[in-house]
């Protein structure tokens, strides 16, 4: 049983270092707590029932019970009864967590955050890979398939890293398992009794025997093949899954010379991190503009019944060859090349890097980034954007209402046009557009119209309370209840412009965020922000922001699509901004802001930000809770004083009393004291002198008798306070009489003669064992101890019993008196 007890600790921490890989997962270390927790409850649950000689099954059955407690406690929905025995509305929060956690691994890219419902998936999983190795190293003895669970757990951070995965946490993981088979091994050996070599000398069972010393170096050799072999073999450094493939940058997702990155829904990538209500930097940007417009890094283009999603980009190095489009002389449209750096913080984390549209060059980046011309973002499939510092330059295109207005339609064979114009049918949308673009001759005015709609004297109002979402259902809400956010905003208004039969998609980037001097703008998660860009023939993607002007710190404007809620400017107030400059109605610095709710972040989850409800009381009524908890020994030790001292002496004198006898004369009885009372407090005072010895760390020999322990006590601890020597005498020649003597000790003060012993044993003691003897009493400690291994040793002699019952029991026996038919 022992050996199986270890073995199962072994398996255990095995499982615990087989987890490692998920350090390549988590920014922080709160999942290695919680899964050392969950790990721990089912090796005791395990162990536990392994005590009590269950089955395999019940062994199972135990396990997964101490797993269901351990989730309770770590992931509580607040219907747990004692914060740790689920309920069924646990078992509901456990199934939105996992309904939650499919969405976040989409959405997150590694490193992540402490996200609940990430952990819980981690937490379970490797809760449950300690519950199978357990069975297979255990159980089953078989501790060679317990790897295979183990490579499980490593398997996850290869399929999802975007960089190779570290070789460290691998060979953690390799040490748990090479560990597990040792220890194997050697209770194998153990079990064989001792070893001998020819000499006759004992071999200790930790000795290693020729063969076994090959087969560790072989394991050594295999570990360290295992990681260098990765690092010598070009195109290993990539996660199992990552996904790969070239790209000719139309666009099209056609084979070509760059890589491809299969990243989905960008609304739901953002989500994880904008969420929040704390304020935290993702990027600082410096550029010669004097008024940038937004910084971007994303593109949805894909519309489907549920709403906009992104596509994988494709495209060729963005180290070389990108286009330029200040070679094109267009009529109407201001190109003007600036330049720009970046620095990413260790915040923001994705396989997109944020860059202003149409870059020409950049610098400072390595081959695994790819530049998608027709979506104009720089992706890899090898790296991710966290820490990254890169400079490049690109193009600004300002544009005129009449150049806008003179851009041809595309024809219908157009494949921008066929592509970014798929919009599903919603019968409600179709007929606003149809009103909206009623007379409208082309397509500016007809975006102009769409865009103008969404306004605050038709209603729209800017809300961060509202649902998000682009699906038709949620384009229909948010054009009937007019108020939302940013990405109902920009989705609504793409929406609807393809409904007209134009190309539109969805943005995501910055808006502009505190400037400081040198052009530098510091960019935080309240400057996420998503917007629409309009294709317009011969000129390409326009960008529109629909969303209120008042509610977007940082928000820009321009001539083609100014703030449509700005006060109009009367003639003599001043002429109307030339054309590529900046709208100066809009900005954040508007007057008109002072007194209107601004823009919190890309609210992408359900409602609006969540405001967090105080955890002091939680951690007042957790320190009350220890506080209580760690009283009880004290209370314990202070009421078992007190039923001892309850009794009164017993007196000394009998006591002579006159009783009438039957002619009428006087006759005097002789009252006995209660001799089994005397004893009773005689024992008692024992008792306690025996718990004060205990608590304050003297020694108990139980085999002495009560005069050999007075005299040891009056020669050793009490040979200062002679009250106290003649105190203890007392308690010994009573405890004496109780046990051997017909006649008990009456008529002593027996808890006077404790108090001298107890005041003399304090004195003699340091501070840290009178505090000990107070807060938490040994003598308490130890019958706690005593009482719960007997009755442990009882329930395990009671499953005994209760197994070989059922082994004995045989289903035949029940047959053999029926009468044959």
């Amino acid at each position: 049983m022992i050996a199986h007890r270890n073995l199962g600790f072994v398996a255990a921490a095995a499982t615990v270092l087989a987890a490692a890989p998920l350090s390549t997962i988590f920014q922080r270390w709160t999942w290695l707590v919680e899964v050392a927790i969950a790990v721990a409850a089912v090796a005791g649950a395990a162990a536990l029932s392994r005590l009590a000689r269950a089955p395999l099954w019940g062994q199972v059955l135990a396990m997964l019970a101490g797993l269901a407690l351990a989730l309770t406690w770590i992931f509580p929905g607040g219907t747990e009864l004692l914060a740790f025995l689920p309920t069924p509305g646990t078992f509901g929060h456990f199934g939105e967590l996992l309904g939650a956690s499919m969405a976040d691994m989409r959405a997150y890219g590694v490193k992540v955050d402490d996200v609940d419902s990430l952990l819980f998936v981690a937490v379970l999983g490797v809760g449950v890979v300690a519950v199978v190795v357990d069975v297979l190293a255990v159980g089953l003895r078989r501790p060679a398939l317990a790897g295979l669970p183990m490579l499980a757990i490593y398997s996850v951070p290869v399929a999802v890293y975007v960089d190779s995965v570290p070789a460290t946490p691998f060979v953690v993981g390799a040490c748990g398992y090479l560990w597990l088979l040792v220890t194997d091994n050697v209770d194998r050996v153990r079990r064989f009794g001792r070893r001998f070599t020819g000499e006759g000398r004992d071999v200790d069972v930790w000795e290693a025997s020729p063969l076994a010393a090959a087969g560790r170096r072989l394991a050594v050799v295999g570990v360290a093949v295992a990681v260098a072999l990765p690092l010598a073999v070009p195109g290993m450094t990539g996660g199992l899954l990552t996904p790969g493939g070239n790209g000719t940058g139309d666009g099209t997702g056609r084979p070509g010379q760059g890589g491809h990155s299969g990243r989905i829904d960008l609304f739901a990538a953002l989500s994880g991190q904008l969420n929040r209500t704390e304020v935290y930097e993702l990027v600082k940007v410096t550029t010669n503009e004097p008024t940038p417009f937004y910084l971007r890094f994303g593109v949805a283009d894909d519309l489907l019944a549920g709403g906009f999603r992104d596509r994988a980009p494709s495209g060729r190095s963005a180290n070389r060859g990108l286009p330029d489009p200040s070679e094109r002389a267009d009529r109407g449209v201001q190109r003007q090349r600036y330049h720009a750096t970046v620095e990413v913080s260790k915040n923001l984390n994705m396989a997109l890097l944020p860059v202003y549209a149409e870059p020409v060059k950049t610098e400072d980046l390595s081959g695994n980034w790819f530049y998608d011309p027709k979506l104009q973002v720089i992706f890899s499939n090898r790296e991710n954007s966290r820490g990254k510092r890169y400079s490049f330059d690109y193009v600004r295109s300002t544009y005129s209402p009449s150049a806008l207005r003179a851009a041809p339609s595309l024809p219908a064979d157009d494949v921008v046009l066929r592509q970014q114009t798929v919009t599903p049918s919603v019968p409600a949308v179709e007929q606003l557009v149809k009103r909206l673009v009623k007379g409208k001759q082309n397509d500016y005015d007809k975006v102009r119209a769409i865009y103008d709609h969404f306004s605050v004297k038709n209603g729209f109002t800017y809300s961060l309370t509202t649902t998000g979402g682009t699906s038709g259902d949620d384009i229909t809400n948010f054009l009937d209840t007019k108020a939302g956010f940013c990405q109902q905003y920009a989705a609504a208004m793409a929406w609807l412009v393809r409904a007209a039969g134009i190309p539109a998609r969805v943005a995501f980037g910055f808006t502009n965020g505190s400037s400081s001097d040198g052009g530098s703008y510091v960019l935080t998660n309240k400057n996420l922000h998503a917007w629409t860009e309009v294709y317009f023939g011969g000129v390409g993607w326009v960008p529109f922001d629909a969303t209120p002007a008042a509610g977007v710190p940082g928000s820009v404007r321009s001539a083609w699509a100014p703030d449509s809620n700005a006060p109009e400017v009367s003639p003599s107030a001043g002429t109307s901004a030339a054309p590529g400059e900046v709208d100066p109605s809009a900005g954040p610095n508007r007057p008109d802001r002072l007194d209107k709710e601004t823009d919190q972040g890309l609210a992408l989850a359900d409602g609006g930000p969540t405001r967090r409800s105080p955890v002091w009381p939680w951690w007042a009524g957790g320190l009350i809770a220890l506080l209580a908890l760690l009283a009880v020994p004290a209370l314990r030790r202070s009421v078992l004083r007190r039923r001892r001292r309850a009794r009164a002496p017993v007196p000394a004198a009998a006591a002579l009393a006159a009783v009438p006898g039957q002619r009428g004369e006087v006759r005097d009885i002789v009252v006995g004291v209660d001799s089994d009372r005397a004893r009773a407090d005689a024992h008692a005072a024992w008792d306690e002198l025996l718990d004060t010895l205990v608590d304050f760390q003297v020694r108990v020999d139980r085999t002495e008798t009560p005069r050999a322990t007075a005299e040891r006590l009056a020669r050793e601890a009490l040979t200062e306070d002679a009250g106290a020597v003649t105190g203890v005498r007392l308690l010994s020649r009573a405890e004496e009489r109780a046990r051997y003597a017909r006649d008990p000790l009456t008529g002593e003060a027996l808890h006077p003669a404790l108090r001298a012993v107890r005041g003399a044993l304090a004195a003699r003691a340091d501070r840290r064992t009178r505090i000990m003897a107070a807060l938490l009493p040994p003598s308490v400690l130890l019958r706690w101890r005593t009482a719960l291994a007997e009755h442990s040793a009882r329930l395990v002699a009671g499953g005994g019993r209760v197994r070989q019952r059922l082994l004995r029991w045989n289903p035949r026996r029940l047959l053999a008196g029926r009468p044959a038919r």
